[in-house]
Parts: structure tokens; C-alpha cells; sequence
């Protein structure tokens, strides 16, 4: 997804700098497009605070038994690989954003 959006973002950058002029039916597609995106940000955002409690539950757990601990650990690493991603598709559907507001202006 990640090189999807970054190449979806580059055309439109292209697109913008050479003034070009942008069809209803574009227009349409990016519109459609800007809302995949929002699905994608809402999953990846309910999946992060999913891993978020699941490991809280596992910190809680700890203090019963220490093997615990290792669960906590590893859900930890995955969860702060769902934020960076999560953070990368929330700044990109925002600059989408900026583009299409410069398209339509």
C-alpha cells in the first residue's frame, strides 16, 4: 500500500506541475481514490488500538506471571510498526488532500 500511495501521490504531483487541466471523470477518480484511502487509515487505526489494549492485557498480566513478559515484548515491535505505518498513511491521505484542493482551486 505504501508504494501504491507514494506512486498515486507522484502522478499527482506530475499532473499539477504541468497545469494540467483535470477532466469530471478525474476528478471522480481521485475522489473515489481519497476515500479507499480513508478506509485503509480507519482499518490500520482500529487494528493499532487493537494491538494497543492486547498489549496493555499482556503488561497487566505480567505482574501474575513473568512469561507474560514476552508476549507484551513482541506485540510491542508489531505495534510500533503499525504506528509508523499508520502515521505514513495518515500525513499521505492529509497531502492528498492539499493536492486535490490545489487541483480543484
Amino acid at each position: 500500500m505504501e508504494k501504491y500511495l507514494k506512486e498515486f501521490i507522484k502522478n499527482l504531483e506530475e499532473k499539477i506541475q504541468e497545469n494540467h487541466k483535470f477532466t469530471k471523470e478525474e476528478l471522480s477518480i481521485i475522489r473515489v481514490k481519497i476515500t479507499d484511502f480513508q478506509h485503509e487509515r480507519l482499518i490500520h487505526l482500529l487494528v493499532t488500538l487493537f494491538y494497543a489494549v492486547f498489549m496493555l492485557f499482556f503488561l497487566a498480566l505480567t505482574i501474575w506471571q513473568a512469561i507474560f513478559f514476552i508476549p507484551f515484548i513482541l506485540i510491542m515491535i508489531i505495534l510500533l510498526f503499525y504506528i509508523k505505518h499508520y502515521f505514513f498513511l495518515e500525513n499521505a491521505v492529509q497531502y492528498i488532500y492539499k493536492l486535490y484542493d490545489k487541483i480543484i482551486s
